[in-house]
């Protein structure tokens, strides 16, 4: 790589794709399924970003470590089910698509940071076309989970770039806290699942109210109008 390239790392959930419903359903009946209640669509999309089992964890701290991996086996089925659905959606917010071809003809490398499993990755990257975009793909599945620095740490050692020229781009207090473990940069989106006053506190150095103004904003982010 040039001393030139530049490294824009992509969260999945709330920032790539609009999937909440998908997640509170599939959160709803791993609960149910171990007979416990619903925790609730608000406190689900608390947690969205965090590794499965960590998440689960959130939801019901009073339950032990076992409890937990049993609820994110379950939620891993129901997942499954509803993804083999007809009717099952998971949409690109507006202006994705665009935006990442703007960033690739300017130069940038793409990647992504996600508490997805590599098998919900890939999904989601077939499922919308995205194959061969993104140069390195991080997950829940081979990292510490959100907000631990090493998804972005292995991007950029993957990229060979250093930390200045690397943005983290998501929607949630952890993608910041993430970004600024790794003493890369961070950019937060407002069409998400945090607002974005905890998105600033959390490290957020810039907030972007719609895809179109991405390219811009990660320029003037590191200097470069």
């Amino acid at each position: 790589m040039t001393a030139l390239a530049r490294l824009a790392v992509f969260d999945v959930d709330g920032t790539l794709i609009d999937s909440q419903h998908n997640i509170v359903a599939a959160m709803a009946l791993a609960f149910q399924a171990q007979g416990l209640d619903d925790p609730g669509a608000e406190a689900v999309r608390r947690i969205i970003g965090l590794s499965l089992v960590e998440a689960v964890a959130c939801l019901a701290p009073d339950l032990g470590p076992a409890k937990h991996e049993s609820i994110a086996l379950s939620y891993r089925d129901a997942f499954f089910v509803l993804r083999s659905r007809p009717d099952h959606s998971e949409p690109l917010f507006p202006g994705a698509v665009e935006a990442l071809d703007r960033l690739e003809a300017d130069g940038w490398l793409l990647g992504i940071a996600t508490g997805k499993s590599r098998r919900g990755l890939d999904a989601m990257i077939e499922r919308h076309g995205l194959q061969g975009r993104f140069m390195t793909l991080q997950t829940a599945d081979g990292n510490p989970g959100k907000p631990h620095p090493a998804m972005v740490l292995q991007a950029m050692d993957a990229a060979a770039v250093g930390p200045d020229v690397t943005v983290m781009i998501g929607d949630t207090s952890f993608d910041m806290q993430m970004a600024r473990a790794a003493r890369a940069r961070a950019a937060g989106v407002t069409w998400g699942y945090h607002p974005s006053s905890e998105l600033l506190t959390a490290g957020a150095e810039t907030m972007i109210d719609e895809f179109s103004a991405l390219p811009s904003a990660l320029e003037m982010l590191l200097g470069r109008p």
